[in-house]
């Protein structure tokens, strides 16, 4: 008999019925019943209940054993009593009579519970990340991610794609966020970086003949956390082609992503075709670039119908005079609402820093469409008529409005657009709604800075090329640029890559930056394409996101082994922390600490 376990603890089934087995794990539960003892013996694989009665010759040392000591059980393996079965456990028919006892490892007293769903505060969890990772959810979404990952890999072989292995140390990059650096020992003053994405390696790749690229990379930046973004690090599947199109991507990474989440979707429905939106159109109909697409309401612009001659609430038209927007946000059925759900909107809105919403209440009277609530006085009924036309409203609706300059009307509008529709009951659950979002513009006003900048990714082909570059105004040339949008989170941007150096040096030169600037800063990128480049592009989705929403967590830390907390911090190992005074030197590094306060 092996030295530890004949079985798992998730093997055992009715036609073990009579063996002898031995299993070894962590005492999950134990229960006196009047005597009898039961111990769920949990291992990575499941759990069986263990039993023994003081006839065993274990009883005694069995009854010193306490939650998640280490064990050792060997025993008979029996039917379970009729109706002591239990159906929600692959081993719930039977259970092992243990004859046999040994502590392998004894626990001490737990600072958190592996068994039940006690909440714990993150800090505790994250010091003692190993506890919290027996639980059998986060057990679990954590097998789901490495599953997940393997289905990525196997897709994307099958998809024609080799999968590489890019640097971890590299330069650092001057563009995007924080980097992690590292002190180069062997060249005193210098650092290296670690990469926030393998995005000029990959391109590189291309450049040398490499036709389709991906690998599952490590990104380091140093970002402040967020509940979809880790701290320090991420994973991403990495991307690229050659010779393709905007549409040759789309074409090989869709059946990719609805495969993957079809696969572990358990059975709720993925969207088959995405739509593309463009960027404009989704800040106008959502208020947001990575629009929620279970929610069914749809903003729309009426700004032109605030500014009539007739219309007398000021409040909006002068917003409209200054350059400003009002947008509409539907609100269906919200007529039969108390008026406590406007007053909170209402409040709500003021939280985010805005007056507040207006808002009109459209009743039937007399055959005839009316408008209520505190703006409706202002507003002619032949307005509020086409304003409801607009909005595609009726009787027993409502409509909330957004006005101020047109990023923040869009973005309280947006805000708005998913709180009512969640009020509501309006949007969908259970269901995977994918979008990609096109035609970014390829550059913004800089109102800091009194000039044009880019205004996302400055290594994107523009639409157009040259010729637009020379003779558009740039802020009306779009980029062969895209983002992969899942139930209002963004899963990855990506982009058909300026390759040519003329048009690269042009699209810098409009931002402001000389050649100069380019050989400075993307030098070994630059001077790559001037020996043949090809044609390519490519995305990242991120595999921490994806995992998140198909494990239905609304946090990272729930999918990652071990996170990091708010503080950038690892609890459990200690870091950062300080290094020696030796290491410093070996390093040639002094420090120059900030004055404690």
């Amino acid at each position: 008999m092996h030295r530890y376990r004949t079985h798992t603890c998730g093997a055992l089934r009715e036609a073990d019925a009579g063996q002898t087995a031995r299993l070894s794990g962590w005492c999950h539960r134990i229960r006196d019943h009047g005597g009898v003892l039961f111990i769920d013996l949990r291992d990575h694989y499941g759990m069986t209940q263990c039993v023994a009665d003081p006839d065993s010759p274990a009883f005694r040392l069995i009854e010193t054993f306490r939650s998640e000591w280490v064990v050792r059980l060997d025993g008979k393996v029996r039917l379970r009593p009729a109706g002591t079965e239990n159906a929600d456990m692959p081993t719930g028919q039977v259970e092992l009579y243990v004859t046999d006892a040994e502590v392998l490892g004894p626990a001490a007293e737990l600072p958190l519970n592996v068994f039940g769903d006690q909440p714990y505060p993150e800090e505790t969890r994250l010091k003692y990340r190993f506890l919290d990772l027996r639980k059998e959810k986060l057990h679990a979404n954590i097998m789901l991610r490495g599953a997940v990952i393997d289905s990525l890999r196997r897709r994307m072989k099958e998809g024609g794609f080799f999968e590489f292995q890019t640097p971890i140390l590299t330069a650092s990059s001057p563009e995007g966020a924080r980097d992690f650096l590292v002190p180069a020992r062997l060249h005193p003053g210098k650092f290296y970086a670690l990469p926030q994405a393998p995005q000029q390696f990959k391109q590189l790749i291309m450049v040398a003949g490499f036709d389709r690229y991906f690998q599952i990379a490590p990104c380091f930046r140093d970002e402040d956390a967020r509940a979809d973004r880790s701290p320090g690090e991420f994973y991403q599947l990495d991307i690229e082609m050659s010779f393709v199109e905007q549409e040759d991507v789309f074409q090989a990474i869709e059946p990719v992503l609805r495969g993957v989440f079809e696969e572990f979707a358990n059975g709720k429905p993925v969207t088959q075709q995405f739509p593309r939106i463009p960027y404009r159109e989704s800040m106008l109909k959502y208020g947001s670039d990575k629009p929620d697409l279970r929610n069914p309401l749809v903003i729309c612009d009426v700004s032109d119908e605030f500014n009539q001659e007739s219309v007398t609430f000021n409040a909006f038209k002068n917003v409209i005079r200054k350059g400003g927007v009002v947008r509409a946000i539907p609100a269906p059925g919200a007529a039969s609402q108390p008026r406590s759900f406007f007053d909170k909107l209402n409040d709500w809105a003021r939280s985010e820093g805005a007056p507040g919403l207006g808002y009109i209440v459209f009743e039937e009277d007399g055959g005839a469409l009316t408008g209520k609530g505190p703006i409706a006085k202002f507003i002619p009924a032949d307005v509020q008529a086409a304003l409801a036309a607009k909005a595609g409203v009726r009787a027993g609706d409502a409509l909330f409005f957004s006005a101020g300059d047109e990023d923040k009307a869009a973005k309280l509008a947006g805000a708005a657009r998913i709180r009512i529709g969640n009020e509501l009951g309006l949007s969908k659950t259970d269901v995977f709604e994918f979008c990609w979002i096109v035609d970014f513009p390829m550059y913004e006003w800089n109102e800091d800075e009194k000039r044009i900048d880019f205004s996302h990714n400055p290594f994107s082909m523009p639409q157009g090329g040259l010729e637009a570059l020379d003779s558009k105004d740039p802020r009306e040339i779009n980029a062969y640029q895209y983002d992969i949008v899942c139930n209002g989170v963004e899963l990855s941007s990506g982009a058909i890559r300026n390759h040519r150096p003329d048009i690269m040096k042009r699209a810098f030169e409009i931002a402001g930056y000389g050649e100069d600037v380019l050989i400075e800063r993307f030098g070994g990128m630059y001077r790559a394409f001037q020996y043949g480049a090809p044609p390519h592009g490519g995305i990242a989705p991120g595999v921490d996101r994806i995992v998140m929403l198909l494990a239905g967590e609304e946090n990272l830390r729930e999918i990652v082994l071990f996170p990091m907390n708010q503080r950038a911090e690892d609890v459990l190992m200690g870091a950062p922390g300080d290094v020696s005074a030796k290491q410093l030197r070996e390093l040639h590094i002094r420090l120059n600490l900030p004055e404690k306060s």
